[in-house]
């Protein structure tokens, strides 16, 4: 038998019951009481009690449940991922994701955790519907996969086509540090999180026409970098205690690829990064964007008395 994250549930052996709050593994559930303590029990000891709580999608693929309801004004037109919490299973988060706009969605949602991916939802969304594509315990916040939500917008009004979204989100405690509030489509309390909301451009026109005037030398803004670019992050950030492995790499990675590009424009010759050896997480990833980049000629360990294995000399074209 097949439980879901939310299900109520009786033990066979003993007479408690509760709901199920968490996976442990393939064999083994997490089932918290009404005293509030949860407890691991073989899903072989467990049968379920209809006709309580909400009822969550299966744990391996969640399947889609329509919500057709009309649109609610209290949120601006988008594509929303509202974070519902279970209002039994209190540790419990249901994902429903959220059209709340005219357009019809070809949505696809496929998670990843340690470069293995699952697929968790895909399917259609009308205009003004809400689904259901994925359960989680806030327990295991620490361990939840990366997130990748790919969306197509389909409209037969006469419109422009716009390019298919692609959202990656990884979610932190602080996501959840906000207070929780009513969430449209959805009788539950949560977290709204609007997932198509991109920075606006304001463009000048004046400042634009004037950009067409300019002398090469005039246009050429972008400041010269050093020959040497230490890419340690304690060297980038002050408050490089506060932040994640991920966020530091990302970091890391923006600023080797700000000052790469400032050296093409440059015309350098050659120029050295310093990576650091560690565990060579940041030293393939650069070493994958320079073999990628048409503008330079070779890469190569830097010198080995000075830096060791932990640094890399590019020489461009």
């Amino acid at each position: 038998m097949k439980f879901k994250l939310g299900d109520f549930v009786r033990f066979v052996d003993e007479k408690r019951e509760g709901y199920v709050t968490k996976v442990i593994d393939s064999e083994t559930l997490g089932v918290t009481d009404e005293d509030g303590f949860e407890i691991p029990v073989a899903i072989s000891n467990l049968t379920s009690v209809h006709g309580h709580g909400v009822v969550a999608e299966e744990i391996d693929i969640p399947k889609p449940i329509q919500v057709n309801v009309p649109g609610i004004s209290k949120v601006e037109n988008g594509i929303y991922l509202a974070m519902a919490t279970d209002d039994k299973a209190g540790n419990v988060v249901h994902f429903h994701l959220q059209n709340q706009s005219a357009n019809v969605l070809l949505a696809t949602l496929t998670s990843e955790r340690k470069e293995k991916y699952a697929g968790s939802f895909y399917g259609i969304l009308e205009a003004y519907q809400s689904k259901l594509v994925y359960s989680a315990s806030l327990a295991d916040l620490d361990i939840w996969p990366e997130f990748t939500f790919q969306i197509l917008l389909f409209s037969k009004a006469d419109v422009k086509p716009v390019e298919p979204l692609v959202i990656k989100k990884k979610f932190r405690a602080k996501d959840f540090s906000i207070d929780q509030k009513e969430l449209p489509q959805l009788k539950n309390k949560g977290w709204l999180i609007r997932l198509d909301e991109l920075p606006s451009v304001t463009i000048d026109p004046q400042k634009l026409k004037e950009s067409f005037f300019k002398s090469p030398a005039e246009k050429k803004t972008v400041p010269a970098p050093a020959k040497e670019i230490d890419l340690h992050i304690e060297k980038l950030r002050d408050d490089h205690h506060f932040l994640e492995a991920d966020e530091i790499l990302q970091i890391q990675l923006s600023h080797f690829q700000n000052a790469l590009d400032a050296a093409i424009v440059h015309h350098f010759d050659k120029m050295i990064f310093i990576h650091g050896s560690g565990n060579g997480t940041l030293r393939d990833k650069i070493h994958k964007l320079i073999s990628k980049n048409p503008h330079i000629k070779t890469y190569m360990d830097a010198r080995k008395e000075k830096f060791g294995y932990g640094a890399t000399e590019v020489v461009f074209k």
